[in-house]
């Protein structure tokens, strides 16, 4: 039987974890120089995994959304945050990594598998010092990711409110696991929230979902409409955050568009993001950002995702293109 291997002890295990760090991040750094491929998500596709399942799709997700509109709003907080890179911060959202890269749409990943971190595909070290000066524990000891979806009884942290024990076990996450900033009070409810509201009887009856360009611009605007309930509550900082959130799915469907064929739309796209990104300065200044600006952004966007849509057969979300991509630019 295999057993975990022991990293070396003390000095040498901090040395040795900060040489792997520093080559993971030396890699990274030279794909991006080159050779990269278009979909980042591709780094951490397993050797010998199908890309278009791993990529193109996702599995559907379990959510049950609370009747009560305050309820849901903590869900919807949760979901976005759960969902962009910003949340862990550091050298994870450098590699553009979020709880949802693990976790795909609440379930589990087994295609994952991150130089470093991974074992066998579909599974993960969180106590080693990659993303983490915090966690290091001197065992290399990848473990499967969890279902996050499945039955409660299965998971190892109590999700019963009273406790808070799964919001103490999300706040060690972000902060000690990842080294990510300090999350505010209503995003670490909001992913607890979200997490509870996960529920193995909410599965749709199709197990899995194309990732196409209305899916990522409709968790935009979910985002979005969380900033701007937040931006009400007047909790600037989870509206910064929302609005990181919805800049990340921009980002997926930007990804997509390769070639000069779509620099137009990659304009547009990125012209959206700036207006996003502005609103967060404005928040950082400690003034609102203008709602009517946002509802024009919601409105504007259906039409750049009707575009989008249309664009979808001659770019990556099209699977044999994604699969010629894959096929170009990965080992094996």
């Amino acid at each position: 039987m295999d057993r975990p291997r022991r990293r070396p002890a003390g000095a040498l295990a901090q040395v040795g974890a900060a040489a792997l760090a520093a080559c993971t991040l030396a890699v990274w750094a030279a794909l991006a120089a080159g050779g990269d491929p278009a979909i980042r998500a591709l780094h951490w596709v397993a050797p010998g995994a199908d890309p278009v399942r791993a990529i193109a799709t996702q599995p559907t997700e379990c959510l049950r959304l609370p009747a009560d509109p305050a309820a849901a709003l903590k869900v919807e907080v949760g979901r976005a945050a759960f969902r962009t890179p910003v949340l862990l911060g550091g050298q994870a959202a450098r590699a553009s990594l979020a709880c949802e890269t693990c976790h795909r749409n609440g379930r589990t990943n087994p295609d994952f598998q991150f130089p470093g971190v991974s074992g066998a595909p579909g599974t993960a070290d969180v106590t080693q010092s990659i993303f983490s000066s915090h966690r290091e524990d001197g065992v290399d000891d990848p473990r499967p990711i969890p279902d996050l979806s499945g039955p409660k009884v299965r998971l190892k942290i109590d999700q019963a409110p009273p406790g808070r024990a799964l919001e103490t076990f999300i706040h060690g996450l972000v902060t000690e696991e990842f080294d990510g900033p300090e999350p505010s009070p209503a995003v670490l409810d909001g992913l607890a929230a979200y997490v509870r509201a996960l529920d193995p009887d909410a599965c749709p009856k199709a197990a899995r979902e194309a990732v196409d360009a209305r899916l990522l611009m409709r968790d935009a605007r979910r985002a979005l409409a969380a900033a701007r309930a937040e931006i009400a509550r007047g909790d600037r900082r989870t509206a910064v955050l929302m609005l990181a959130a919805a800049r990340a799915r921009l980002g997926l469907v930007d990804e997509r568009l390769s070639g000069e064929r779509f620099a137009g739309l990659r304009a547009r796209l990125r012209g959206a993001s700036a207006r996003l990104a502005a609103a967060q300065e404005t928040l950082r200044a400690g003034a609102d950002p203008s709602d009517r600006a946002l509802a024009r952004w919601l409105a504007d966007s259906r039409p750049l995702e009707a575009a989008l849509v249309a664009a979808e057969p001659h770019s990556l979300f099209d699977p044999a293109r994604l699969q010629a991509e894959a096929n170009r630019r990965l080992p094996g």
